[in-house]
């Protein structure tokens, strides 16, 4: 049978369009289908927007500090507005960037709705199409790219009405600045925006159902973030379960239970931000294996159906752009009959509040329970020259080693711009660097970095600065 593409990829987020691209660049024909923004919901409504967000929280944040820097402005104030039109100016911008890169790399983009039915190769893709009508295409292989959205609770009243009970998307472009907010997770999405919201000076609670905020983090770097945010005006309830949300008449109200006693908290609104649902409805039509909703895949993104990839958020945990783009290169490349080899890097994770917080590898906690003979080291950003110098102490760099190898295995890190500094320990861990190989690196001088170099030699009793 006779195909119009050698590939066809559903969803144009930072998973679906850098598949499209590294399979045009293969010499594969290539179309893309979007039913509403290039770029998806990162560049769109998530990771883009947020940090043009925060970044305008912060420097508000640091105009009641300047002091300390022998600064001084008067009357600071800001216009809600106005930031939110840049946070969403930044977002077009980049959208914008990704139709250029597509006619860049001849690569067709369909607009429209897209949904499989049983063919070969690959499934068929029908389109319904934005301008009307639909389209049937026919392709050598499919990379389903379809990404997933915010998780509503219907059980307890936490669905989203763009008004008062919110999701991450009428978050990033309300109508009016709340002047209180009741955030329902401590997870990333949850903190940067109580981070951002509090920056501007809402009252802000973050309600989280487990025994630490940011849970997937090092037990630490947990306690750290609390204490940091709570410096800063942050509220949390912790081992806290939700039991209703209910509109008012001037805002919501949010029941929880937390160690035995009942509570209700009041404010203008709600945040939900426990998680997503994956894209993925409809597709056992076509016989695809699906996991509590997510697409099952193999080790270079194949699915159980012939010609059918899936990366990114339809295909599982975790739910990051850099991971949907990995694997999205991968696949195309597997489809271009590369011997890749399968993904083995380690997976950053990242959270843009202030101050940031990043992480790769196995926590402390997770290496003991695997069996692990755990080596940790840990250097305050206090100590470090240029943190000092820039007036950025707070926080600190961790990192684990397995003690019979020598080899990183896990580094943990809260404090200024730190989402910057955590690549090179994932450099490291892909690399299967030692603590030998660690210690013998040159950091230049004077650089926060440096208190990477110091927690590396700390895991082994030589830190030079403490």
């Amino acid at each position: 049978m006779s195909t119009e593409f050698d590939v066809v990829v559903i969803g144009a987020g930072p998973g679906g369009y850098v598949a499209a691209i590294r399979a045009s660049q293969l010499g594969l024909k290539t179309a893309i289908i979007e039913r509403e923004n290039l770029g998806g919901v990162c560049l769109n409504w998530g990771c883009i927007p947020t940090k043009a967000l925060l970044k305008s929280g912060e420097i508000f944040e640091q105009l009641s500090h300047l002091g300390g820097y022998g600064l001084a402005v008067e009357k600071a104030s800001f216009d809600f507005a106005k930031i939110i039109d840049r946070s969403r100016g930044v977002a077009k911008t980049m959208s914008n960037g990704i139709a250029f890169l597509m006619k860049k790399h001849k690569i067709e983009v369909v607009e429209g709705e897209a949904r499989l039915e049983k063919g070969t190769p690959s499934p068929k893709v029908v389109v319904a199409l934005k301008a009307g009508g639909s389209r049937t295409i026919q392709a050598g292989s499919v990379i389903l790219a379809s990404g997933a959205r915010a998780r509503d609770i219907p059980a307890i009243g936490a669905v989203s009405d763009g008004d008062k009970i919110w999701t991450y998307r009428d978050a990033l472009a309300p109508k009016a600045m709340p002047k209180s907010l009741v955030v329902i997770g401590s997870g990333a999405i949850g903190i940067e925006f109580a981070s951002f919201y509090r920056a501007l000076g809402a009252e802000v609670t973050v309600v989280e159902a487990v025994d630490r905020i940011m849970p997937v983090e090092d037990a630490e770097v947990s306690k750290a973030a609390q204490k940091a945010f709570e410096k800063r005006g942050i509220t949390f309830r912790i081992g806290a379960k939700v039991t209703k949300v209910e509109k008012t008449a001037t805002g919501v109200s949010v029941a929880i239970e937390a160690g035995g006693k009942a509570e209700v908290l009041t404010a203008a609104v709600c945040i939900v931000a426990v998680g997503i649902a994956p894209n993925t409805e409809g597709l056992e039509s076509v016989g695809l294996t699906l996991d509590r909703g997510h697409v099952v895949t193999g080790k270079h993104g194949e699915t159980n159906v012939p010609g059918l990839y899936a990366i990114g958020d339809a295909a599982g945990p975790p739910w990051l752009a850099h991971k949907a783009s990995h694997e999205g290169i991968h696949a195309a490349e597997h489809i271009a009959g590369y011997k890749t080899p399968a993904v083995h890097s380690p997976i950053p994770g990242c959270t843009y509040a202030n101050p940031q917080v990043a992480s790769v590898g196995l926590t402390e906690a997770a290496a003991k329970a695997a069996g692990i003979e755990v080596k940790a080291g840990r250097f305050p950003f206090k100590v470090n020259g240029k943190a000092v110098a820039a007036g950025e102490t707070e926080g600190f760099v961790k990192t684990i080693f397995d003690g019979k190898t020598g080899a990183l295995i896990g580094a943990h890190m809260i404090g200024h711009e730190v989402t910057e500094m955590i690549q090179g320990f994932v450099t490291a861990i892909t690399l299967e660097a030692t603590e030998e190989d660690l210690h013998g690196i040159v950091y230049a001088h004077p650089t926060m970095s440096e208190a990477m170099h110091e927690a590396a030699l700390d895991a082994y009793g030589r830190v030079l600065h403490i």
